[in-house]
């Protein structure tokens, strides 16, 4: 039986007469078989995709669904779907239009897509949506919000409302393409949070009656979303001087694979996980046995949230309200300060106006421990000296 290619004219454009919105999985007016899903990056977007291409696939077993990221992202797509396709790419063997064509074509022949759904929005995907154009393959793009964002974080006249989250707009784009996404994803271990300690008995024995783990990724990739060193230290040796609280910490790059590694001789029941490069499958089974995570506005808090484990996060230049929160995080778990000129920045990358960052530098040591020991033990509460 053929099946007729919708036009190009379904590009960005729901498909569906009436503004009606139909159930999930009762979709597909297209009949698509075979879709394609672009994010190339950073990790913290491309895990935030996990929950809605997990619930597609869930939607419409009948579709195969295949993602196209950097390679050295593809293991965060542990325990996926039967018909979830995950596709690394070095784009450094891709450059240029006639990269991207060559890309497109290994894509096309090896997977037989019907339809284009771009999560990225760069001009890497921009290039691959023209191809799919010129060969008629319906597309659909992610909605940015950059308006909405732009007036979130300018300096004046700032409009401090919540925007749509990312993860929202990722399920709006698989919406515009004719496929209605509910969320079925309950985290990359299912609800068996607590996977076998065996996958991560190379870094540490399985945890002992009466023990707390805590982990810790102090650092970001930019200035504005990372919580001062010093005062996190603070937090390290208040946690170890308790005794039977055991610390992870997490983080990668020479400069921060030094200071943990101080902090984990330092102080007592404090490991360094940095620069070991044990991979996410191992690192993530570890962090589903945490306590609690503490981290910054990175991809940490994401890949925490996706095992299901309770995650803190500190918040400086950027703002939950820019709507990148990890998946069903509390409200009650974010810590930041009401500070009128926050936020400045949405991934945190611009300089301080004021020049001392004090919606970071501002925030207690004890605030951390506070919330953190709603996990640990909620009876006692833990002081600074």
């Amino acid at each position: 039986m053929s099946r007729t290619r919708p036009s190009t004219g379904v590009t960005d454009a729901l498909p569906y007469a009436n503004n009606e919105h139909p159930k999930a999985g009762d979709a597909n007016p297209h009949r698509l078989r075979s879709v394609l899903i672009a994010r190339f990056s950073a990790l913290g977007d491309v895990a935030m995709t996990v929950p809605v291409i997990y619930s597609a696939c869930a939607c419409y077993p009948e579709v195969t669904f295949t993602i196209v990221t950097r390679s050295t992202m593809t293991s965060i797509f542990i325990n996926r779907p039967a018909n979830l396709n995950v596709v690394g790419a070095n784009l450094e063997n891709y450059s240029g239009v006639g990269g991207i064509y060559r890309l497109f074509r290994e894509l096309r022949s090896t997977y037989n897509f019907d339809a284009f759904i771009d999560l990225h929005d760069v001009l890497r995907t921009k290039i691959l949506r023209m191809f799919c154009h010129m060969h008629r393959l319906p597309v659909a793009t992610i909605n940015k919000g950059r308006k909405g964002k732009q007036a979130l974080t300018r300096r004046h006249n700032k409009v401090l409302l919540p925007l749509t989250s990312t993860r929202a707009r990722y399920r709006q784009t698989f919406h515009r393409i004719g496929l209605p996404v509910d969320n079925r994803f309950e985290g990359l271990y299912g609800h068996n949070r607590h996977v076998d300690p065996a996958i991560f008995s190379q870094i540490t024995p399985p945890k002992d009656e009466g023990e707390a783990w805590v982990g810790i990724a102090p650092f970001a990739k930019h200035a504005g979303k990372i919580y001062p060193p010093s005062l996190m230290e603070q937090v390290v040796k208040r946690l170890s001087a308790l005794g039977y609280v055991k610390i992870f910490l997490f983080g990668a790059g020479d400069n921060e694979e030094e200071t943990l590694g101080v902090w984990a001789e330092r102080y007592p029941y404090t490991l360094s996980l940095a620069g070991k490069r044990y991979g996410f499958p191992v690192e993530l089974a570890l962090v589903s046995h945490l306590d609690v995570m503490i981290t910054m506005d990175s991809a940490n808090m994401h890949l925490a949230s996706l095992v299901n484990t309770p995650v803190i996060s500190v918040w400086g230049a950027t703002h939950p309200y820019c709507g990148f929160k990890g998946w069903r995080q509390k409200e009650d778990d974010i810590v930041q300060l009401p500070m009128t000129c926050r936020p400045c920045s949405v991934f945190g990358n611009k300089p301080c106006f004021r020049g001392d960052y004090h919606c970071l530098r501002g925030i207690s040591p004890q605030v951390i421990l506070d919330h953190a020991m709603k996990y640990i033990d909620g009876e006692n509460a833990c002081e600074l000296e």
